[in-house]
């Protein structure tokens, strides 16, 4: 079952282009599956898995806690592998056939009040070199809407300056071209300067955003210094790099944006994933109907 693994995770990275983040995922996923399949039920050769060994590496998940996103996402890695090597290895049984993924509500997307967004722009002080540096990265990423990961593997040369303009590679590489707002551009230009510098003196670092030591920023990293700021704003709640861009559509779409040039700047492959803020946004709206209005 590991080189099967290994050879999966190859095909999703060389064949697919599937993300680190992805690759990641799988990878966790079936490294426990295959924990609990050798642990508990001895099958160590693929053709030896069977329907019932999924049910119950997928009953001990939920024993152990796991919510219902957690353990779809088990099955779906699983699914995946098998269907894998039935089409590149002739597997002759996939035992994920029969079985349904668990069912559950999808929340709506978190958003901020645009006052809460500008008193989070507003939280780092850009008198200091990272300070100048972490206020260009949040207003950078609510102007487009960007996912964390695109963020923090800009290199420097993916801003056009002279037409306000940001090249972004999503996921499969996929490569966008969105517009950067006049208040991102303004720190973009001044974080260029002097700050960025002072992190890459010899200026040979090809990522946009810099750590002190003159290195990449990392997701976690990015994800740190947004709660912090969001807690010195004052904003209740979990933060996260998410909420940045789910506001940024959610605030687009109330402002009268078209649906298929949100789907652009999002990078969302089908349409159907960028529609959700449509219910977003009506949800908002009731909310404020309701709070607001005499009658509510």
């Amino acid at each position: 079952m590991k080189s099967a693994i290994e050879g999966f995770i190859y095909y999703l990275r060389v064949e697919l282009n599937r993300s680190d983040n992805t690759l990641e995922c799988y990878a966790r996923d079936l490294e426990r599956f295959v924990d609990f399949l050798d642990r508990e039920m001895g099958a160590r050769e693929p053709h030896l898995v069977t329907e019932a060994h999924v049910v119950n590496y997928l009953a001990h998940l939920d024993r152990e806690g796991l919510g219902p996103r957690s353990i779809a996402r088990a099955r779906t890695s699983i699914r995946q592998l098998f269907r894998y090597l039935m089409k590149e290895h002739g597997l002759q049984d996939d035992p994920t056939t029969h079985i349904a993924s668990p069912r559950f509500t999808s929340p709506l997307p978190q958003v901020l009040r645009v006052e809460q967004i500008e008193a989070l722009l507003e939280a780092p002080a850009r008198d200091t070199p990272l300070g100048l540096r972490d206020a260009a990265m949040i207003e950078l990423m609510y102007s487009t809407g960007m996912r964390v990961s695109e963020l923090v593997k800009l290199p420097a040369r993916s801003v056009d300056p002279d037409e306000a303009l940001l090249r972004v590679f999503g996921k499969g590489r996929k490569e966008r071209i969105v517009p950067i707002g006049d208040r991102a551009m303004e720190l973009l230009r001044a974080y260029l300067g002097p700050a960025r510098a002072g992190s890459d003196p010899t200026r040979r670092a090809s990522a946009l955003f810099l750590t002190r030591r003159g290195r990449a920023m990392t997701r976690q990293n990015f994800w740190q210094r947004l709660r912090h700021y969001a807690l010195q704003a004052g904003i209740p709640g979990k933060v996260s790099p998410h909420v940045l861009r789910h506001s940024f559509a959610t605030h687009l779409l109330e402002h009268g944006a078209d649906l298929r040039v949100l789907q652009a700047l999002l990078g969302h492959a089908d349409i159907t994933t960028t529609q959700i803020y449509t219910h977003v946004s009506k949800a908002r709206l009731a909310a404020l109907h309701h709070r607001h209005h005499p009658r509510g």
